[in-house]
Order: structure tokens, then sequence, then C-alpha cells
């Protein structure tokens, strides 16, 4: 993988060739003064205070009760005074304008990666933000965001590859609500054919994808053929998909070919050995609730992931095949 592929897959790079076919979004240039806030775990973590009046957390109620009365400490004895909260007044007021033009919620992101590890942090458990403050908490929380600042280009080949890129970007991209997870889906192209489409939450079985899997493989398909293939610059690379209600494609993302990308329901060894000369796409889904596979960004014991017969995981989804075939027979009755 070649450091011009990464720089590709930004999405200030792709958004602008791309911006009716994908989700709304505005984007900011960050200074570094942010970036090194975000870096900086040389002093507690604080929020950033906030010229708006909006945060991300409640302000604590001052309550006597709760004080300690620690008669041990001397008199001369006082804490130190707490540093002083970080502020970027500009920046705050340029995302508050951003939100409100887009709604009033949105789900961040960086250059390449949104804070999805950090989503359990957030006052309403998801990337869904109103403010600054609630954006900034994600962003400092995510080992995915950390990598974008870090490690964008461990995976490159260059003699050369840079650090870290010129500059780094906020996307600010519209929440809907009502997005439903089994209708997103990942995409591989190799030699600007599209190789294999999978699922993209490999960690559920919807029964809807098995019953119109060929109308979203013929979507995905076309779609490709009309509005990527000639317009993303690069040969080999993944991009994420949603159909909505009304059977549109829309994307979602691009991302680079291998690296830290996850080939999801796939290998990247079979995907490198595909040749569609003639053949048929392949669309893959679970199948069924013995299909699911565990997050493959969390860690968790062997015996979670071993799916052999006889396994903790084989036994787990037995139980859950006997209930819910006892739940179809209730309902038929």
């Amino acid at each position: 993988m070649k450091e011009e592929e990464v720089n590709r897959c930004q999405i200030q790079n792709w958004y602008p060739k791309f911006k009716s076919l994908t989700i709304k979004t505005k984007l900011h240039k960050l200074p570094e003064s942010f970036i090194n806030y975000l870096l900086d775990d040389s002093v507690p973590f604080l929020l950033p205070s906030s010229v708006t009046n909006q945060n991300a957390m409640p302000n604590r109620i001052h309550n006597p009760d709760e004080e300690d009365d620690d008669s041990s400490s001397s008199d001369d004895e006082t804490d130190p005074p707490p540093p002083p909260s970080p502020s970027f007044p500009e920046l705050e007021i340029e995302i508050r304008d951003s939100i409100e033009a887009l709604g009033g919620s949105i789900f961040p992101k960086l250059n390449w990666s949104a804070p999805k590890d950090a989503a359990w942090i957030s006052p309403s458990q998801s990337l869904s933000c109103s403010c600054f403050s609630e954006i900034a908490l994600l962003l400092r929380s995510s080992d995915s965001i950390l990598h974008d600042l870090c490690n964008a280009y461990d995976s490159c080949s260059d003699d050369k590859a840079s650090s870290r890129p010129e500059s780094f970007f906020l996307a600010l991209r519209k929440w809907y609500p009502s997005l439903k997870p089994e209708m997103e889906f990942r995409c591989f192209v190799k030699a600007n054919e599209l190789v294999g489409v999978c699922q993209r939450e490999v960690t559920t079985f919807y029964p809807v994808l098995v019953s119109e899997k060929e109308v979203f493989k013929g979507l995905i398909e076309e779609f490709f053929d009309v509005n990527v293939r000639s317009v993303f610059e690069l040969e080999d690379y993944v991009f994420d998909v949603y159909v909505t209600k009304e059977r549109r494609v829309k994307v979602v993302d691009f991302n680079t070919w291998c690296g830290s990308t996850l080939p999801l329901m796939f290998s990247w060894e079979e995907l490198e050995g595909f040749r569609r000369v003639g053949g048929e796409l392949e669309l893959r889904i679970v199948e069924s609730r013995r299909g699911v596979l565990p997050g493959l960004k969390t860690a968790v014991p062997y015996d979670y992931i071993d799916v052999s017969c006889g396994s903790g995981w084989d036994q787990v989804l037995k139980k859950a095949e006997e209930e819910f075939r006892d739940e179809s027979d209730e309902d038929v009755v």
C-alpha cells in the first residue's frame, strides 16, 4: 500500500466528488492547538471550556454533606489548583454553526476514522453529537482517532512515508437516527472490479438480508458501475454503502485495500485471488443466527471466537436457535 492510496481515502479528498451521493457533511480544518489537545496525555483530561455554554457533561451540583472532613490534614495543607481548561472559541463557534445547518445533530470523524469505539462514553451512548464538547469527548476517548493522528501511514511501503498528513480535518456528518445497521454494506474493489460485497454489521442476523439478498446485490453492483468505477482514482480500494428504504444507494466511506481495513466476512487472501472474468459477484451475509461473528476490534477470549462444533460459542448459538424456533412455534399457534 502506498501513501497516495491512503491519502485518496481521506474524506476531504473524496467528499467533493461524491457530494450528491453521500451523507451531507461539513468539513473543518483543525488548528494544531486542537490536535495537540487531542494528543496531550501529560495532564488530566479536561473538556474544553465552552464559549457557547454547551457542555457534554452536566455540571455537578455542589452538596456540602459530601465534603470530606479530614481533621488529620494540617491547616496550611492545600490542594494545588486545577489546571485551566483548554479553550478553542473560534473552532467551537464554527462547529456550532455547522451543526445547526445540519439539523442539530451530527456524527464526527477525522480524515479517515469515526470514533465508533468511544460511543460508550457519550451521554447518548452513540456517535450523535449536538455540541463541540460532545465531539471533543468522543475524539479524546477513541483509539481509532489516535490511529488517524499517529499511525495512519504505518502500513505504507513507501521508503519515506509521511509520519502524519499535512492537515487534519473534522468532518461533521448529518445524523439520521432512523438509519438501520443491516442496510450498510462493505464493497471490495480489485483492479477496478467489484470482487466482493458483505454486510457491514456482522454481529447480528438480519432476516431481511436473506429474503432480499439478490435485490441488494443488483443495486450495489449497478451503483458501482455507474457512479464509482470511473470516478474514484484508485484501482484497489474498499468502500461502504447504505441502501435507503427507497432502494437508493449512498456512499458512506472509502477505505484502503488491506492496511487497517477489516475484510469482515472475507479474508484478504481470498479477496486478492478473486477474478471476475465472467463470474458472478458474491454478496456474503449472515445466513442464520449461528453465522454471526464476534466484534472484530474487541479483545475477547478465544472460546468466544471459536465457532467449531462443541465450542462455547457453538452452544450459545444452538440455544439461541432453539429459543427462536420456540418463539416462532408460539406465534403460529
